[in-house]
C-alpha cells in the first residue's frame, strides 16, 4: 500500500454571509408570518451566520454542480495541473436531481475528459465515504491522483414555499397553525457550500497531510432512521416512501422536506458517536497526546457540549482545548462541514510537522460514523 496525502485543500461558499435576521428573506415565510420556533433554535445551535445559494426572490443562483467546481477548481495553480486527476469521488445529501449521479454532473462541470468516478449518498457522512474510496484507489495504485469533493445545497429545499400546502391544510383545522417542530428547527439550521481535497502517493507543496486512517461505522442494524427525506414517519419508527403517497399527498405531507426525529436523536446520536469514537481508536495504535487539533463536525452548538461531556464521561483523551470548529459562522454544511473546517483550519492555525488532526464525522441518517486521522509533515 502507498502512502496517500492531502496535498491541497479548498472550499466555497456562495454569495455573501446571510445572518440570523436576515434568514426569512432568503428562505421565505409560513403564512407571511415570522418562524415561532427561529429564535429557539438559533437559541441553541449557536448559528450566527450561515450561507444560501439563493436570491431575496427565493431563486438558485448556484446549482450543487457549480459549487463543487468552484471547490475543485481551487485545489489547483492551473487547468494543466487540474486536467491530470484520473478520479473524482463526490458525496452529498443534496444532489441537482436524482438522475443520472451528483458524481457525473460534477465531472460534466469540472472536467472535459473522461475519467473515473464514485458518487456517495447519505447525508454527513459522505464527506469520509467519498474520502476513503480516493484513499483507497490511491493507496492501492489503481490512480496516481484523486479528488474527493462534497456540496450541499440544501437552501431550496428550505423554501416557505415547499411548505405552503401542509400548512395551508393545518390553517383548515387549526386557529394556530404551527409547522410541526421537526420540519421548522432545520430551517435555521443548514447551510450551502463546498469544499475539497487533492490526494496523491507523494508530497506536493508545503501543506502536506499523510491519511493514517479513515474508519467508518453504521449502526442501523440496531436503530431506526433518524433523519430523512422522501418519506414520512410512522408510529412504530420506520420511514414509509414517496412511492406510497399520492401527488396531492406529497405536497400536504411535505414529503421533499428533510426530517428529523428529534426524540431519536437526543437520545442516540451522542452515545453512538462516542462510541465509533472509542472503537476506531480501538483498532489504532492511537497516541491521543500527538492530537493538536480534533475537528468535530456537529449540527448544533447544543451537541458541543454533550458530545465533550460524554468524552470526557469515557475518559478519552480528546480535551475540548484541542476541538476546532467554524459552524458559528459559516452554519452547518452537512457533508461538506468537515473537509471546510480543515481547509480553514490549515489557513488559519499554527500547525508543525508531527502535528496530528482527528475529523470526527456523525450522521443522524441512520446513525453512521466516521473517524479520520492526519498527520501534518509539511514540505
Amino acid at each position: 500500500m502507498k502512502k496517500v496525502y492531502i496535498t491541497a485543500t479548498s472550499s466555497y461558499f456562495p454569495n455573501e454571509k446571510v445572518v440570523n435576521d436576515d434568514m426569512e428573506l432568503y428562505l421565505g415565510k409560513l403564512g407571511d408570518k415570522p418562524s415561532r420556533l427561529k429564535s429557539i433554535v438559533l437559541r441553541q445551535n449557536g448559528i450566527k451566520s450561515r450561507y444560501y445559494a439563493l436570491d431575496t426572490n427565493q431563486q438558485i443562483t448556484h446549482t450543487n454542480a457549480e459549487m463543487a467546481a468552484h471547490a475543485i477548481n481551487g485545489l489547483f495553480a492551473s487547468e494543466e495541473e487540474k486536467n491530470k486527476t484520473q478520479l473524482l469521488s463526490f458525496g452529498t445529501s443534496t444532489p441537482d436531481q436524482w438522475l443520472p449521479s451528483q458524481a457525473a454532473m460534477v465531472h460534466g462541470e469540472t472536467f472535459k475528459y473522461p475519467m473515473e468516478i464514485f458518487s456517495a449518498a447519505g447525508v454527513c457522512l459522505t464527506s469520509l465515504n467519498a474520502l476513503k474510496v480516493a484513499y483507497m484507489a490511491v493507496a492501492g495504485g489503481w490512480c496516481n491522483n484523486a479528488v474527493s469533493a462534497n456540496s450541499e445545497l440544501v437552501s431550496p429545499v428550505l423554501l416557505s414555499k415547499l411548505f405552503e400546502k401542509e400548512y395551508d391544510c393545518i390553517a383548515e383545522v387549526a386557529a394556530n397553525p404551527i409547522l410541526a417542530f421537526e420540519k421548522d428547527f432545520l430551517r435555521f439550521m443548514l447551510s450551502d457550500g463546498a469544499a475539497a481535497v487533492h490526494l496523491q502517493p507523494e508530497k506536493h507543496g508545503d501543506k502536506n497531510l499523510l491519511i493514517d486512517w479513515i474508519e467508518l461505522v453504521s449502526y442501523a442494524g440496531e436503530l431506526p432512521a433518524c433523519m430523512y427525506m422522501g418519506a414520512e414517519g410512522m408510529e412504530d419508527k420506520s420511514i414509509r416512501s414517496w412511492k406510497h403517497y399520492t401527488a396531492d399527498e406529497i405536497g400536504s405531507k411535505s414529503l421533499w422536506a428533510i426530517k428529523q426525529d428529534v426524540k431519536l436523536l437526543n437520545e442516540f446520536a451522542i452515545a453512538r458517536f462516542v462510541d465509533a469514537i472509542e472503537r476506531a481508536i480501538s483498532l489504532h495504535d492511537v497516541d491521543l497526546n500527538k492530537i493538536r487539533y480534533v475537528i468535530p463536525h456537529i449540527s448544533s452548538m447544543f451537541f458541543y457540549k454533550k458530545l465533550e461531556d460524554e468524552i470526557n464521561a469515557r475518559g478519552i483523551n480528546l480535551p475540548e482545548n484541542k476541538w476546532y470548529t467554524n459552524l458559528t459562522w459559516v452554519g452547518n454544511v452537512g457533508s461538506v462541514a468537515p473537509v471546510a473546517a480543515l481547509d480553514e483550519l490549515l489557513r488559519t492555525m499554527p500547525i508543525e510537522p508531527g502535528d496530528q488532526i482527528m475529523l470526527l464525522v456523525p450522521e443522524s441518517g441512520r446513525f453512521s460514523y466516521g473517524v479520520a486521522l492526519l498527520t501534518f509533515e509539511g514540505e
